[in-house]
C-alpha cells in the first residue's frame, strides 16, 4: 500500500506536559547492589520547630513513595514521541533467556505495520519485541522459585522501605499503633529475599513484561503497601491519544500504582503503544475489548485463534497484566438470572453472550493452558476477571459471585503450574457488613494470591459520589488484606472520566490505601501521618500543604478566608479564629502546665532546704559576690 496522502496531524500535536512538580521536594536516589539498580522517591523538607526560648529546632524530612518516574526529576526533559528510557533492558538481556524477534507473531500486528495509513500515528522509536527463548521460562515466579533475587526484586525492596534503614523503620514503628493484620506477615523491613519468597509464594507479584523495560518494579501483595489503580483509555464517543497519555501521565503524578488502558475506540494498537513507552508503571489492559473489536462488535463472531493473536500483539508491545475472564462458565450463566442487576461486567457480559450463543464452554477456560503458554513467555501476570461481581448491594455476595471465585482459585493453580503470575480481582458492589467475607472466600479459595478489588461501593445512591462510597469499602478490604485496589472516579456510571476526574478518583484511595496501610500496622506507615499532626500543632502551614496528598488543595482552602502572607503564620486558622484554636489553647496550657511543674519542683525544694527564705551562701559563692562587687565599684 502506498504512502497515504493523510494530513491527519500527529497524535500528540496538542499534548502539553507540565511539569511534575511537587512543592519543597526533591527526587532522591537509593543505589542497589545491583548494576543499574537506582530507586527514585521524593523526599519532601520541613521547615524548624520554633521553640519558646526563640530558637529553632530541625524536622526531618519525610520520605514519600513516588509513582511518577522520571517525570518529576527536573533533571529530564521528557520527549513523548521518544518514550521514557529502557530502564531494565540491561537486567533483561543479562538474564540471556530471552531473543529478539525479526518480526512480530501476531498477524495483526504485522498487517498494521505494513499499513502506511496509520504512519502519522505511530511513534518516532520503536523496539523490537522480545520473547522467551525455546524451552525457557521468563517470570519473576519462575526464578523466585530456583531461589534467584533479580534485580527487580532488590529495586522492590528499597522501594518499599523508602530507602530507610532498619534502625530508622524500628523507631518509627515503636511510636506507631500496632495495628491489626488479619493474619498479614508484615516484617519489620522489606528485604530482597522476602520480597523473593513472597512471589516464591504466590502470595505477591511483579507485574514487568519483558517488553516494557521502562517501567519502574513495584510488587502487589498484602505484605507490602496497598496499591492503587486507576483506569483510563478511549471510547467510540471521546478521547485522543493525546488525552490518554496526559492522563497516564497525570494519573502517575496522583498516586496510580498501575494504569489499566481500557480504549474501545479508534487506534487501540497506537493508542495503547503510545502509552506503554511513556509509562513508568505497570499497564493492564482487558484484551477481550480489542478481539471484540476486530470483529466489529459482535461477540458471537469471537474466537480463540482472534483472541490468541490478540494476546500475543499485546504482549509484544508490553502489557504487563492481562485481565481474562477465564472463569465465566457456561453454568454459572443462570445463576445470575434472580439477580436485580445481571452481568454488569464489559468482559463477562460478552463472555456470557458467546457463550449462550454457541452453547459451548468460555473458550478461555477451555485454552487456558495455551494461555498460559502465551504469558511465560514474555512474563505477563494474570489478572483473573470477576466477570460476575455484583453490581449493586442487592447482589452482593451471591451464588454466581462465589462460583466464579472458586473456578478462579481452580485456574490460579493451573496458572503456578506454569510458574505464571497471578492476581485475582473482586467486587463490586458490597455492603459494609459483607466486605469481610469477600476477602475470606477469596483467601481459602484462590490460595492467597493477591485480591484487586473494585471499590467495593458500599451503598448504591450517590451517583457522581461513587469515589466516596466506593472509598470508604476500599479502605475496609484493604485492611483485610485486599492487596490493590482500583479506583472509582466522580463519573462512575455517568461518564469517561476526564483529568480532574483522575485526580478526584485517585485522591479518594490514596487515603483509602493509606488508610487500610495504617490498620494492617505497616511499618513506617505512620510517619507522614505523624509530621503532619506535628506540624499542624505547631501552626507550620507551608508543611502543612506540602505533606499533604493535594498541596494545591489544602494551600486554596486556607488562602480562601486567610489569604495575606502573614497569616501563613498565624496560630489559627478561620474556622475558629484567634481566640478559641483548641491547638493554640492546648499550646498555652501546655506551657503553664510546665511552668506550674517548675513551681512545684522549686516548692519542693525550698521545704527541703527548710523553708528558710535566706540560705547561707557557700564560701565559693561570697568570694565570687565579693570580686563582683568590687569590680563594679571601680
Amino acid at each position: 500500500m502506498g504512502k497515504s496522502n493523510n494530513t491527519t496531524p500527529s497524535p500528540l500535536d496538542h499534548a502539553t506536559l507540565a511539569p511534575l512538580a511537587y512543592p519543597a521536594s526533591r527526587k532522591l536516589y537509593i543505589e542497589g547492589e545491583f548494576p543499574d539498580v537506582r530507586v527514585g522517591m521524593r523526599e519532601i523538607s520541613l521547615t524548624p520547630t520554633r521553640m519558646p526560648d526563640g530558637t529553632e529546632e530541625a524536622n526531618a524530612p519525610v520520605r514519600v513513595y513516588d509513582m511518577s518516574g522520571l517525570y518529576s526529576d527536573p533533571s529530564y526533559q521528557p520527549d513523548l514521541t521518544v518514550g521514557l528510557p529502557a530502564l531494565r533492558d540491561g537486567w533483561i538481556a543479562g538474564r540471556a533467556d530471552t531473543e529478539v524477534l525479526a518480526e512480530s507473531g501476531s498477524a495483526y500486528s504485522r498487517a498494521r505495520e505494513a499499513d502506511l495509513r496509520f504512519e502519522e500515528w505511530r511513534m518516532k522509536h520503536r523496539r523490537a519485541p522480545r520473547r522467551a527463548r525455546a524451552g525457557q521460562n521468563v517470570t519473576q515466579l519462575h526464578y523466585a522459585r530456583k531461589g534467584i533475587i533479580t534485580p527487580e526484586m532488590e529495586y522492590i525492596a528499597i522501594r518499599e522501605n523508602l530507602g530507610l534503614c532498619e534502625q530508622t523503620l524500628a523507631m518509627a514503628t515503636a511510636t506507631q499503633h500496632p495495628g491489626q493484620s488479619w493474619g498479614a506477615s508484615i516484617p519489620q523491613i522489606i528485604t530482597p529475599e522476602f520480597v523473593r519468597s513472597e512471589v516464591a509464594r504466590g502470595r505477591a507479584v511483579i507485574p514487568c513484561n519483558i517488553n516494557h523495560p521502562e517501567a519502574e518494579p513495584m510488587i502487589i501483595g498484602r505484605n507490602f503497601r496497598t496499591k492503587v489503580n486507576a483506569n483510563i483509555g478511549n471510547s467510540a464517543v471521546t478521547s485522543s491519544i493525546a488525552e490518554e497519555v496526559e492522563k497516564l501521565v497525570w494519573a502517575t503524578h496522583w498516586g496510580a500504582d498501575t494504569v489499566m488502558d481500557l480504549s474501545t475506540g479508534q487506534n487501540i494498537h497506537e493508542t495503547r503503544e503510545w502509552i506503554l513507552r511513556n509509562s513508568p508503571v505497570p499497564i493492564g489492559t482487558v484484551p477481550l475489548y480489542q478481539a471484540l473489536e476486530k470483529c466489529g462488535g459482535v461477540a458471537e463472531d469471537l474466537s480463540w485463534e482472534l483472541f490468541r493473536d490478540t494476546l500475543i500483539e499485546q504482549a509484544e508491545q508490553g502489557v504487563d497484566y492481562f485481565t481474562i475472564h477465564a472463569g465465566v462458565r457456561l453454568a454459572h450463566i443462570p445463576l445470575t438470572a434472580k439477580r436485580l442487576t445481571g452481568i454488569v461486567s464489559r468482559g463477562g457480559s460478552i463472555m456470557a453472550k458467546w457463550c449462550l450463543a454457541h452453547h459451548k464452554e468460555n473458550f478461555l477456560y477451555t485454552h487456558f493452558e495455551e494461555i498460559c503458554e502465551i504469558m511465560k513467555a514474555y512474563d505477563v501476570t494474570f489478572s483473573l476477571g470477576d466477570g460476575l461481581r455484583p453490581g449493586s448491594v442487592a447482589d452482593a455476595n451471591d451464588e454466581a459471585q462465589f462460583a466464579e471465585l472458586r473456578t478462579l482459585g481452580e485456574l490460579t493453580t493451573i496458572a503456578w503450574k506454569h510458574d505464571v503470575q497471578t492476581f485475582i480481582e473482586g467486587p463490586g458492589h458490597v455492603p459494609m457488613h459483607m466486605i469481610r467475607e469477600n476477602m475470606e472466600e477469596q483467601l481459602k479459595h484462590c490460595h492467597e494470591a493477591p485480591f484487586y478489588t473494585l471499590g467495593p461501593l458500599t451503598t448504591d445512591i450517590a451517583p457522581g459520589y461513587d469515589h466516596f462510597t466506593s472509598g470508604i469499602g476500599a479502605a475496609l478490604i484493604g485492611w483485610y488484606g485486599c492487596a490493590m485496589l482500583c479506583y472509582v472516579t466522580p463519573k462512575e456510571h455517568l461518564g469517561l472520566p476526564n483529568k480532574e476526574d483522575v485526580k478526584q478518583g485517585l485522591i479518594a484511595y490514596r487515603i483509602a490505601a493509606h488508610a487500610a496501610d495504617l490498620a494492617k500496622g505497616h511499618p513506617g506507615a505512620q510517619l507522614h501521618d505523624d509530621a503532619m499532626s506535628k506540624a499542624r500543632f505547631e501552626f507550620r502551614w507551608q508543611d502543612q500543604f506540602n505533606l499533604a496528598l493535594d498541596p494545591e488543595t489544602a494551600r486554596a482552602y486556607h488562602d480562601e478566608t486567610l489569604p495575606k502572607e502573614g497569616h501563613k503564620v498565624a496560630h489559627f486558622c478561620s474556622m475558629c479564629g484567634p481566640k478559641f484554636c483548641s491547638m493554640k489553647i492546648s499550646q498555652e496550657v501546655r506551657d503553664y502546665a510546665a511552668a506550674e511543674e517548675g513551681m512545684k519542683n522549686k516548692a519542693e525544694q525550698f521545704r527541703e532546704l527548710g523553708s528558710e527564705i535566706y540560705q547561707p551562701a557557700a564560701t565559693g559563692e561570697v568570694a565570687a559576690d565579693a570580686a563582683r562587687e568590687e569590680s563594679a565599684d571601680v
